[in-house]
Protein backbone atom coordinates (compact mmCIF):
# COMPACT_ATOMS: atom_id res chain seq x y z
CA UNK A 1 0.00 0.00 0.00
CA UNK A 2 2.88 2.27 0.94
CA UNK A 3 5.17 4.02 -1.35
CA UNK A 4 8.74 4.16 -1.11
CA UNK A 5 9.61 6.91 1.57
CA UNK A 6 11.80 8.78 -0.33
CA UNK A 7 9.66 8.91 -3.13
CA UNK A 8 8.79 11.98 -4.65
CA UNK A 9 5.69 13.36 -6.32
CA UNK A 10 5.99 16.89 -7.93
CA UNK A 11 2.80 17.46 -8.28
CA UNK A 12 2.47 21.53 -7.58
CA UNK A 13 3.32 23.73 -9.66
CA UNK A 14 3.45 27.56 -9.48
CA UNK A 15 -0.40 28.60 -9.43
CA UNK A 16 -0.84 25.96 -6.74
CA UNK A 17 1.96 26.87 -4.86
CA UNK A 18 0.57 30.75 -4.67
CA UNK A 19 -2.75 29.13 -3.89
CA UNK A 20 -0.89 27.89 -0.93
CA UNK A 21 0.28 30.97 0.07
CA UNK A 22 -2.72 33.04 -0.31
CA UNK A 23 -5.10 30.82 0.59
CA UNK A 24 -3.09 29.72 3.93
CA UNK A 25 -2.48 33.64 4.70
CA UNK A 26 -5.98 34.64 3.82
CA UNK A 27 -7.89 32.82 6.44
CA UNK A 28 -10.30 34.16 9.63
CA UNK A 29 -7.67 37.21 10.79
CA UNK A 30 -8.92 39.85 7.95
CA UNK A 31 -12.94 39.27 8.67
CA UNK A 32 -12.14 39.65 12.79
CA UNK A 33 -9.01 42.05 12.69
CA UNK A 34 -10.73 45.51 12.04
CA UNK A 35 -12.74 45.18 14.86
CA UNK A 36 -10.14 44.31 17.22
CA UNK A 37 -7.93 47.33 15.60
CA UNK A 38 -9.92 49.73 15.83
CA UNK A 39 -9.20 50.84 19.31
CA UNK A 40 -5.75 51.83 18.32
CA UNK A 41 -6.14 54.07 16.11
CA UNK A 42 -3.50 55.11 13.97
CA UNK A 43 -1.25 52.62 16.20
CA UNK A 44 -3.08 49.52 14.01
CA UNK A 45 -2.36 51.74 10.72
CA UNK A 46 1.27 51.39 11.65
CA UNK A 47 1.17 48.17 12.58
CA UNK A 48 -0.31 47.15 9.50
CA UNK A 49 2.22 49.16 7.31
CA UNK A 50 5.60 47.37 9.25
CA UNK A 51 3.74 43.76 9.71
CA UNK A 52 3.56 43.52 5.94
CA UNK A 53 7.25 45.15 5.54
CA UNK A 54 8.13 42.33 8.07
CA UNK A 55 6.60 40.08 6.28
CA UNK A 56 8.07 40.35 2.74
CA UNK A 57 11.49 40.56 4.09
CA UNK A 58 10.70 36.65 5.96
CA UNK A 59 8.92 35.67 2.72
CA UNK A 60 12.18 37.32 0.82
CA UNK A 61 14.24 34.85 3.38
CA UNK A 62 11.98 31.82 2.53
CA UNK A 63 12.22 32.73 -1.09
CA UNK A 64 16.06 32.80 -1.36
CA UNK A 65 16.25 29.88 1.01
CA UNK A 66 14.40 27.43 -1.45
CA UNK A 67 16.11 28.82 -4.28
CA UNK A 68 19.62 28.38 -3.42
CA UNK A 69 18.22 24.79 -1.52
CA UNK A 70 16.14 23.61 -4.26
CA UNK A 71 16.72 19.63 -3.03
CA UNK A 72 15.85 20.75 0.84
CA UNK A 73 13.18 18.72 2.96
CA UNK A 74 11.49 22.54 3.39
CA UNK A 75 12.71 24.71 6.48
CA UNK A 76 14.43 22.14 8.21
CA UNK A 77 17.49 21.71 5.94
CA UNK A 78 17.77 25.67 6.00
CA UNK A 79 18.10 25.58 9.60
CA UNK A 80 20.22 22.67 9.58
CA UNK A 81 22.56 23.66 6.82
CA UNK A 82 23.42 26.53 9.17
CA UNK A 83 22.93 25.35 12.89
CA UNK A 84 22.80 21.69 12.85
CA UNK A 85 20.40 19.46 12.93
CA UNK A 86 19.45 19.32 16.94
CA UNK A 87 18.17 22.98 16.41
CA UNK A 88 16.54 22.34 13.27
CA UNK A 89 14.48 19.46 14.97
CA UNK A 90 13.37 21.74 18.12
CA UNK A 91 12.41 25.17 15.68
CA UNK A 92 10.11 21.72 13.13
CA UNK A 93 8.74 20.59 16.20
CA UNK A 94 7.36 23.78 17.37
CA UNK A 95 6.09 24.79 14.17
CA UNK A 96 4.36 21.20 13.75
CA UNK A 97 2.74 22.14 16.74
CA UNK A 98 1.49 25.39 15.96
CA UNK A 99 0.42 23.47 12.35
CA UNK A 100 -2.51 21.49 14.31
CA UNK A 101 -3.22 23.90 16.48
CA UNK A 102 -3.86 26.78 13.75
CA UNK A 103 -5.82 23.71 12.22
CA UNK A 104 -8.35 23.18 15.46
CA UNK A 105 -8.06 27.01 15.32
CA UNK A 106 -9.14 27.78 11.85
CA UNK A 107 -11.86 24.95 12.09
CA UNK A 108 -13.13 26.98 15.04
CA UNK A 109 -13.11 30.00 13.49
CA UNK A 110 -15.01 28.58 10.51
CA UNK A 111 -17.97 27.91 12.86
CA UNK A 112 -18.11 30.81 14.06
CA UNK A 113 -19.06 32.51 10.89
CA UNK A 114 -21.41 29.80 9.81
CA UNK A 115 -22.91 30.18 13.48
CA UNK A 116 -23.55 33.86 12.62
CA UNK A 117 -26.16 32.72 10.46
CA UNK A 118 -27.82 30.09 11.77
CA UNK A 119 -26.92 30.55 15.44
CA UNK A 120 -29.41 27.68 16.87
CA UNK A 121 -27.81 25.12 15.13
CA UNK A 122 -24.50 25.86 16.35
CA UNK A 123 -24.98 26.31 19.61
CA UNK A 124 -23.98 24.59 23.01
CA UNK A 125 -20.88 21.47 22.05
CA UNK A 126 -22.78 21.82 18.58
CA UNK A 127 -20.22 24.07 17.13
CA UNK A 128 -17.02 22.47 18.36
CA UNK A 129 -18.16 19.27 17.04
CA UNK A 130 -18.71 20.36 14.12
CA UNK A 131 -15.29 21.86 13.83
CA UNK A 132 -13.75 18.43 14.63
CA UNK A 133 -16.09 17.52 11.43
CA UNK A 134 -14.57 19.97 9.49
CA UNK A 135 -10.67 18.53 10.67
CA UNK A 136 -11.69 15.37 9.40
CA UNK A 137 -13.22 16.41 6.01
CA UNK A 138 -10.02 17.89 5.49
CA UNK A 139 -7.81 15.18 6.31
CA UNK A 140 -9.56 13.08 4.19
CA UNK A 141 -9.24 15.55 1.08
CA UNK A 142 -4.82 15.73 2.08
CA UNK A 143 -5.34 11.82 1.85
CA UNK A 144 -6.50 12.20 -2.01
CA UNK A 145 -2.73 13.65 -2.21
CA UNK A 146 -1.47 17.39 -2.96
CA UNK A 147 -2.60 17.71 -6.29
CA UNK A 148 -6.22 17.54 -5.38
CA UNK A 149 -5.89 19.62 -1.98
CA UNK A 150 -4.09 22.07 -4.24
CA UNK A 151 -7.34 21.34 -6.51
CA UNK A 152 -9.37 22.81 -3.77
CA UNK A 153 -7.05 25.35 -2.15
CA UNK A 154 -7.09 27.41 -5.50
CA UNK A 155 -10.93 27.52 -5.69
CA UNK A 156 -11.25 28.10 -2.27
CA UNK A 157 -8.18 31.12 -2.27
CA UNK A 158 -9.95 32.54 -5.88
CA UNK A 159 -13.61 32.41 -3.71
CA UNK A 160 -12.44 34.36 -0.23
CA UNK A 161 -10.47 37.09 -2.68
CA UNK A 162 -14.58 38.21 -3.42
CA UNK A 163 -15.51 39.79 -0.03
CA UNK A 164 -12.20 41.50 0.37
CA UNK A 165 -12.16 42.81 -3.04
CA UNK A 166 -16.21 44.64 -3.13
CA UNK A 167 -14.83 45.86 0.69
CA UNK A 168 -12.19 47.90 -1.54
CA UNK A 169 -14.48 48.52 -4.38
CA UNK A 170 -17.73 49.88 -1.83
CA UNK A 171 -15.15 52.28 -0.19
CA UNK A 172 -13.68 53.19 -3.68
CA UNK A 173 -17.67 53.88 -4.97
CA UNK A 174 -18.54 56.15 -1.92
CA UNK A 175 -15.35 58.04 -1.49
CA UNK A 176 -15.08 58.82 -5.02
CA UNK A 177 -18.36 59.92 -5.70
CA UNK A 178 -18.50 62.19 -2.48
CA UNK A 179 -20.11 60.40 -0.13
CA UNK A 180 -19.81 60.74 3.72
CA UNK A 181 -16.91 59.04 5.32
CA UNK A 182 -18.72 57.37 8.55
CA UNK A 183 -15.80 56.31 10.03
CA UNK A 184 -12.30 57.65 11.10
CA UNK A 185 -9.17 56.53 13.57
CA UNK A 186 -9.78 55.69 17.08
CA UNK A 187 -8.40 59.15 18.76
CA UNK A 188 -5.39 56.96 20.62
CA UNK A 189 -2.06 58.18 21.52
CA UNK A 190 0.18 56.94 19.20
CA UNK A 191 3.27 55.05 21.00
CA UNK A 192 6.10 52.17 20.51
CA UNK A 193 3.72 49.99 22.99
CA UNK A 194 0.46 50.07 21.19
CA UNK A 195 2.30 49.74 17.95
CA UNK A 196 3.93 46.70 19.14
CA UNK A 197 0.82 45.47 20.10
CA UNK A 198 -0.95 45.99 16.81
CA UNK A 199 1.75 44.74 14.67
CA UNK A 200 1.40 41.46 17.12
CA UNK A 201 -2.06 41.06 16.33
CA UNK A 202 -1.78 41.91 12.26
CA UNK A 203 0.81 39.32 12.43
CA UNK A 204 -1.43 36.14 12.78
CA UNK A 205 -3.38 37.37 9.83
CA UNK A 206 -0.11 37.09 8.21
CA UNK A 207 0.91 33.95 9.14
CA UNK A 208 1.78 31.47 5.87
CA UNK A 209 4.16 33.46 4.17
CA UNK A 210 6.19 30.24 4.19
CA UNK A 211 3.44 27.51 3.00
CA UNK A 212 5.05 27.01 -0.41
CA UNK A 213 8.58 25.85 1.37
CA UNK A 214 7.19 23.11 3.53
CA UNK A 215 6.02 20.18 0.80
CA UNK A 216 8.77 21.62 -1.59
CA UNK A 217 9.80 18.39 -2.13
CA UNK A 218 6.41 18.11 -4.12
CA UNK A 219 6.50 21.33 -5.96
CA UNK A 220 7.71 21.21 -9.87
CA UNK A 221 10.03 23.44 -10.60
CA UNK A 222 10.90 24.39 -6.31
CA UNK A 223 14.25 26.87 -7.30
CA UNK A 224 11.51 29.16 -9.41
CA UNK A 225 8.37 28.40 -8.06
CA UNK A 226 8.53 28.32 -4.52
CA UNK A 227 10.47 31.81 -4.35
CA UNK A 228 7.93 33.50 -7.17
CA UNK A 229 5.14 31.96 -4.85
CA UNK A 230 6.45 33.17 -2.08
CA UNK A 231 7.17 36.62 -2.99
CA UNK A 232 3.94 37.52 -5.17
CA UNK A 233 1.87 35.70 -2.85
CA UNK A 234 2.62 37.70 0.56
CA UNK A 235 2.76 41.10 -1.34
CA UNK A 236 -0.72 40.69 -2.88
CA UNK A 237 -1.97 39.98 -0.11
CA UNK A 238 -0.61 42.59 2.21
CA UNK A 239 -1.58 45.11 -0.03
CA UNK A 240 -5.25 43.57 -0.13
CA UNK A 241 -5.16 43.54 3.57
CA UNK A 242 -4.01 46.45 4.04
CA UNK A 243 -6.60 48.36 1.65
CA UNK A 244 -9.62 46.61 2.97
CA UNK A 245 -8.43 47.92 6.99
CA UNK A 246 -8.46 50.86 5.65
CA UNK A 247 -11.78 50.74 3.98
CA UNK A 248 -13.35 49.51 7.06
CA UNK A 249 -11.52 52.45 9.35
CA UNK A 250 -12.76 54.71 6.70
CA UNK A 251 -16.60 53.67 6.27
CA UNK A 252 -17.60 52.28 9.59
CA UNK A 253 -18.13 54.05 12.76
CA UNK A 254 -14.98 53.43 15.67
CA UNK A 255 -17.68 52.39 18.29
CA UNK A 256 -19.68 50.06 15.87
CA UNK A 257 -16.28 48.70 14.16
CA UNK A 258 -15.14 47.65 18.04
CA UNK A 259 -17.65 45.66 19.24
CA UNK A 260 -18.89 44.18 16.06
CA UNK A 261 -18.21 40.37 15.32
CA UNK A 262 -18.28 40.19 11.83
CA UNK A 263 -17.01 43.60 11.01
CA UNK A 264 -16.99 43.27 6.89
CA UNK A 265 -20.27 42.07 6.91
CA UNK A 266 -21.76 44.94 8.95
CA UNK A 267 -19.80 47.16 6.49
CA UNK A 268 -21.77 45.84 3.86
CA UNK A 269 -24.44 45.55 5.51
CA UNK A 270 -24.83 49.48 6.31
CA UNK A 271 -24.49 49.96 2.76
CA UNK A 272 -26.15 47.81 0.91
CA UNK A 273 -28.69 45.67 2.75
CA UNK A 274 -28.52 42.61 4.87
CA UNK A 275 -28.77 40.26 2.22
CA UNK A 276 -25.57 41.42 0.63
CA UNK A 277 -23.77 41.06 4.51
CA UNK A 278 -24.98 37.64 5.02
CA UNK A 279 -23.21 36.67 1.78
CA UNK A 280 -19.64 38.41 3.03
CA UNK A 281 -20.19 35.87 6.30
CA UNK A 282 -21.17 32.92 4.15
CA UNK A 283 -17.73 33.92 2.33
CA UNK A 284 -15.44 34.02 5.32
CA UNK A 285 -17.19 31.04 6.29
CA UNK A 286 -15.29 29.38 3.29
CA UNK A 287 -12.28 31.28 3.44
CA UNK A 288 -11.84 29.83 7.09
CA UNK A 289 -12.29 26.78 5.13
CA UNK A 290 -9.95 27.04 2.26
CA UNK A 291 -7.21 28.35 4.73
CA UNK A 292 -8.17 24.79 6.83
CA UNK A 293 -7.59 22.66 3.69
CA UNK A 294 -4.21 24.53 2.97
CA UNK A 295 -2.86 24.48 6.67
CA UNK A 296 -4.26 20.54 6.88
CA UNK A 297 -2.29 19.54 3.88
CA UNK A 298 0.99 20.97 5.40
CA UNK A 299 0.31 19.27 8.76
CA UNK A 300 1.57 15.99 7.89
CA UNK A 301 4.70 17.24 5.34
CA UNK A 302 6.48 18.31 8.57
CA UNK A 303 7.33 14.69 10.44
CA UNK A 304 7.95 13.80 6.37
CA UNK A 305 10.65 15.86 6.32
CA UNK A 306 11.71 15.13 10.02
CA UNK A 307 11.59 11.08 9.43
CA UNK A 308 13.42 11.26 6.06
CA UNK A 309 16.21 12.99 7.88
CA UNK A 310 16.36 10.18 10.50
CA UNK A 311 15.16 12.69 13.27
CA UNK A 312 11.78 11.61 13.64
CA UNK A 313 10.21 8.17 13.83
CA UNK A 314 10.23 6.36 10.08
CA UNK A 315 6.60 5.88 10.56
CA UNK A 316 6.03 9.25 9.51
CA UNK A 317 7.77 8.64 6.45
CA UNK A 318 5.37 6.12 5.00
CA UNK A 319 3.51 7.64 1.88
CA UNK A 320 -0.26 5.91 0.54
CA UNK A 321 -0.85 5.41 -3.24
CA UNK A 322 -1.25 9.03 -3.60
CA UNK A 323 1.50 9.96 -2.28
CA UNK A 324 0.14 11.38 1.20
CA UNK A 325 2.08 10.65 4.32
CA UNK A 326 -0.81 9.01 5.58
CA UNK A 327 0.36 8.63 9.65
CA UNK A 328 1.10 12.17 9.85
CA UNK A 329 -2.47 13.15 8.66
CA UNK A 330 -3.35 10.52 11.01
CA UNK A 331 -2.08 12.11 14.43
CA UNK A 332 -2.31 15.79 13.13
CA UNK A 333 -5.74 14.66 12.63
CA UNK A 334 -6.02 13.17 15.91
CA UNK A 335 -4.50 15.83 17.75
CA UNK A 336 -6.44 18.45 16.60
CA UNK A 337 -9.84 16.86 17.36
CA UNK A 338 -8.52 16.17 20.89
CA UNK A 339 -7.40 19.87 21.49
CA UNK A 340 -10.95 21.20 20.07
CA UNK A 341 -12.69 18.27 22.46
CA UNK A 342 -10.98 18.89 25.47
CA UNK A 343 -11.76 22.61 25.72
CA UNK A 344 -15.25 23.12 25.31
CA UNK A 345 -15.71 24.61 28.54
CA UNK A 346 -13.45 27.67 26.97
CA UNK A 347 -16.52 28.39 24.39
CA UNK A 348 -15.34 29.10 20.93
CA UNK A 349 -14.08 32.63 21.51
CA UNK A 350 -11.41 31.39 24.56
CA UNK A 351 -10.33 28.62 22.65
CA UNK A 352 -9.92 30.61 19.34
CA UNK A 353 -7.80 33.16 21.59
CA UNK A 354 -5.46 30.28 23.47
CA UNK A 355 -5.04 28.52 19.82
CA UNK A 356 -4.10 32.01 18.03
CA UNK A 357 -1.11 32.29 20.69
CA UNK A 358 0.22 28.78 20.53
CA UNK A 359 0.38 28.82 16.75
CA UNK A 360 1.87 32.36 16.48
CA UNK A 361 4.25 31.82 19.53
CA UNK A 362 5.55 27.92 17.14
CA UNK A 363 5.61 30.38 14.28
CA UNK A 364 7.72 33.38 15.78
CA UNK A 365 10.40 30.67 16.26
CA UNK A 366 10.57 29.47 12.77
CA UNK A 367 10.61 33.22 11.69
CA UNK A 368 13.50 34.05 13.75
CA UNK A 369 15.34 31.04 12.94
CA UNK A 370 15.11 30.95 9.34
CA UNK A 371 16.19 34.56 9.09
CA UNK A 372 19.45 33.67 11.47
CA UNK A 373 19.71 30.43 9.17
CA UNK A 374 20.12 32.95 6.09
CA UNK A 375 22.46 35.17 7.81
CA UNK A 376 24.63 32.18 8.74
CA UNK A 377 24.64 30.56 5.29
CA UNK A 378 25.29 34.30 3.28
CA UNK A 379 28.65 34.27 5.50
CA UNK A 380 29.62 30.73 4.16
CA UNK A 381 28.83 31.34 0.83
CA UNK A 382 26.28 29.18 0.56
CA UNK A 383 23.43 31.91 -0.10
CA UNK A 384 23.97 35.28 -2.20
CA UNK A 385 21.92 37.93 -3.30
CA UNK A 386 22.27 41.66 -2.73
CA UNK A 387 19.20 42.05 -1.00
CA UNK A 388 19.35 39.19 1.51
CA UNK A 389 21.44 40.10 4.58
CA UNK A 390 19.41 43.48 4.82
CA UNK A 391 16.48 41.39 4.74
CA UNK A 392 17.17 38.67 6.57
CA UNK A 393 18.45 41.20 10.03
CA UNK A 394 14.93 42.94 8.91
CA UNK A 395 13.50 39.45 9.60
CA UNK A 396 14.81 38.42 12.60
CA UNK A 397 14.30 41.82 14.10
CA UNK A 398 10.58 41.84 12.85
CA UNK A 399 10.35 38.58 14.65
CA UNK A 400 12.02 39.31 18.04
CA UNK A 401 10.03 42.78 17.92
CA UNK A 402 6.77 40.95 17.86
CA UNK A 403 7.82 38.33 20.81
CA UNK A 404 7.92 41.59 22.57
CA UNK A 405 4.50 42.79 20.94
CA UNK A 406 3.17 39.20 21.67
CA UNK A 407 3.68 39.68 25.55
CA UNK A 408 5.53 37.29 28.10
CA UNK A 409 2.59 34.89 27.75
CA UNK A 410 3.50 34.41 24.21
CA UNK A 411 7.08 34.04 24.70
CA UNK A 412 6.83 31.92 27.44
CA UNK A 413 4.83 29.60 25.27
CA UNK A 414 7.10 29.74 22.93
CA UNK A 415 9.37 28.07 24.97
CA UNK A 416 7.93 25.68 25.86
CA UNK A 417 7.06 24.24 22.92
CA UNK A 418 10.61 23.99 21.88
CA UNK A 419 11.11 21.95 25.32
CA UNK A 420 8.28 19.66 24.69
CA UNK A 421 10.46 18.02 21.67
CA UNK A 422 13.32 16.76 24.02
CA UNK A 423 12.28 13.49 24.92
CA UNK A 424 11.23 12.62 21.53
CA UNK A 425 14.43 14.02 19.94
CA UNK A 426 16.34 12.15 22.69
CA UNK A 427 14.38 8.67 21.79
CA UNK A 428 14.85 9.00 18.21
CA UNK A 429 18.62 9.57 18.89
CA UNK A 430 18.90 6.85 21.00
CA UNK A 431 17.04 4.11 18.96
CA UNK A 432 19.04 5.90 15.89
CA UNK A 433 22.49 5.11 17.19
CA UNK A 434 21.34 1.55 18.09
CA UNK A 435 20.68 1.03 14.52
CA UNK A 436 16.89 0.83 14.77
CA UNK A 437 16.57 4.46 12.76
CA UNK A 438 18.21 5.70 9.35
CA UNK A 439 20.91 7.73 9.34
CA UNK A 440 19.90 11.04 8.09
CA UNK A 441 20.49 12.54 4.46
CA UNK A 442 22.64 15.35 4.17
CA UNK A 443 20.80 18.87 3.66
Amino acid sequence: MAENAQSQRRELGFWLCLALVVGNVVGTGIFLLPATLAPYGLNAVIGWVITIAGSLCLAHVFARLAGALPDAQGPYDYIAGAFGPAPAFFVLWSYWISLWVTNAAVAIGAISYVSSLRPALFAGHAGPIAAIGFVILFTAVALRGARVSGGVQLVTSILKMIPLAAVILLAAIVLGGGGEAAGGLAPAPVGPSAIAGAAALTLWAMLGVESATIPSGKVRDPERNVPRATLIGTFAVGIVYLLTTASVFALLPTADAARSTAPLADLVGRYVGGGAAALVALFAAVSALGALNGWVLLQAEVPLALARRGVFPQAFARVNRAGAPFVGHALGCALSCALIATNLSRGLAGLFEFMILLATAATLVLYLLASLAALRLRGRGKLSGPLIASTACAGALFAAWTFYGAGLEATAWGGALLASGLPVYLLTRRNREAGKGVQPASP
